[in-house]
This record gives C-alpha cells, structure tokens and sequence, in this order.
C-alpha cells in the first residue's frame, strides 16, 4: 500500500472547497479523494437530469401566502432540454394561453401583506411592477432547495411594491422569462434558475433580472446574481443585492451592462 504523501498547500483547503492540495498515493491520487471525485461528478449528473418538483415548490409557496402558476417550455422531455436550448426559451402552447389569460385577469400581492390575506384584483392594462419566475434550469436541485427562501428575504423588503404569482417554469432557460415577462406585461422579472452545476456545487442558484423583458433580449439586458446557496451567496446577501438592483432599475429604467450593482458601496452622508 502507497503511503499517502501530503500537499505543503494543504492548509488552503480550509478556505475553500475547490479541489486543491489533494495529495498523491504513489502516482495517483488518494483512493478516498478519487471517490469523493467520482461522487461529486454524480451529484453534478443528477443536478442535471433531476426534474423539479412542482408540487413542493407550489405548497411551500402557499405557505408563505405566494400565489402560483406553472408553465413550461416548449421541450418536450429532459434529452431535449440538453439538445435544444433554443426550445427552452419558448414557451409551449398551453403556457402562452395561461398567460395571456392572467394578464386579462391577474391576481396581485403586496410585499406587506398578511400571510393569508385574500389576493386582489389588478386592474387590466397597467405594467405589473415585478414578476418572479422560480425555474428549474441545469440544477432542478438548485430551486427546490433555495428559491423560496430567497422570496421570502426579498419581498419582505419590497414593502407595497406589487408583484404578480409566482410562475414556476419547467424545462426551463434564462430567455424564457422574457416571453413570460412580455405576455404578462412585467415591468421588471426576476427569475431564479438552476445554474450549471460544479464538481462542489451542485446546488448553486441564478438570479436574473431584466427591465422591460420582451423577445429578443439579450444577456446584455440582465443583470445577474450567482452561486446563492448557504455555501456560497447567502439567502440575506443575495435579497440586499437584488433590492438594490430592482429600485435601480425602476429608477434608471434600464438593466444590464447600465446598471452596475453597487449595493456594497457606502451611503453618502
């Protein structure tokens, strides 16, 4: 049996999970970091392939008083999810049809509502402030885990602001929250999506958002937060950044590479 020759840089490790420092048995590495290796690639694998459990997203949302809506792409299974991005961007017949008749008829909620108060009417025509899309993306796992909880931090601190139910989307890209955003007359749309799992995080959720979303937007017109998960971008940050970036917007009335995330910068006096 080899004996295991430690890294010198084996201290670093304390300070990250990135694979680093792993050691060497003879001329390979360690048996128990080679297994470790082999699980993390099949977490990765079913970050990827897993399916999002609607249900689950739709109950936790109703008890935190979210109104909900599902939707889903045009792909038609999960290999085709991974053949065809371009799919994952339309919305299927079906869900454009749901959509077109929420906006005629749209509840909406208020950030400083009650948990169980009754939804209300929004009045046809006038832009819808914010809407929320929680989407499956690369990591189903990603938004089961994290998506609500993050509401929850966010619309606590969008005091009166209206914001329509939430869409949950399946099989779902980033672009796809332009044509529900378009459909639903969104001011602005946030979308909490699976990002492309890694070999230590297979869990990391995106936030997108995009002012005055239509088709044909470009990533050029979104601003993102990435990597939210205990791990990384804590649920508290990651609600500070956004609401930072959702006032920008409105105010600025744009979003992307015009809208710089300075949420960190100090108040002047």
């Amino acid at each position: 049996m080899s004996e295991i020759i430690r890294n010198p840089w084996v201290r670093l490790r304390s300070f990250t999970s990135a694979r680093l420092a792993l050691g060497r048995a003879g001329d390979s590495l360690p048996t128990k970091e080679v297994l470790e290796f082999s699980l993390a690639h099949a977490q990765a694998r079913d970050a990827v392939h897993n399916t999002l459990d609607v249900g689950s997203i739709e109950r936790d949302l109703a008890n935190v008083g979210l109104e909900s809506i599902t939707v889903q792409s045009a792909v038609r299974d999960r290999a085709e999810y991974l053949r065809r991005p371009d799919l994952g961007r339309k919305l299927n017949d079906e869900s454009r049809s749901l959509l077109i008749l929420q906006k005629d008829c749209h509840p909406e909620r208020s950030a400083e509502r009650t948990v169980k108060e009754p939804a209300l009417s929004l009045p046809k025509g006038p832009a819808v402030p914010v809407v929320f899309i929680i989407a499956d993306g690369l990591s189903a796992v990603a938004p089961a885990r994290h998506a609500v909880p993050v509401l929850r931090e966010i619309i606590s601190k969008l005091e009166s602001l209206p914001i329509a139910p939430i869409s949950t989307a399946t099989q779902a890209r980033v672009g796809l929250g332009d044509e529900i955003g378009e459909l639903l007359n969104a001011e602005i749309t946030v979308m909490l999506i699976g990002e492309r799992p890694g070999l230590s995080s297979p869990d990391s959720l995106g936030i997108y958002l995009t002012y005055k979303p239509r088709v044909g937007c470009t990533d050029a017109d979104r601003n993102c937060i990435s990597n939210v998960r205990p791990e990384g971008l804590s649920y508290q940050a990651a609600a500070h950044k956004l609401h930072h970036l959702v006032l920008a917007a409105r105010r600025m009335g744009q979003s992307g590479v015009a809208l710089k995330d300075e949420s960190d910068l100090p108040a002047l006096p």
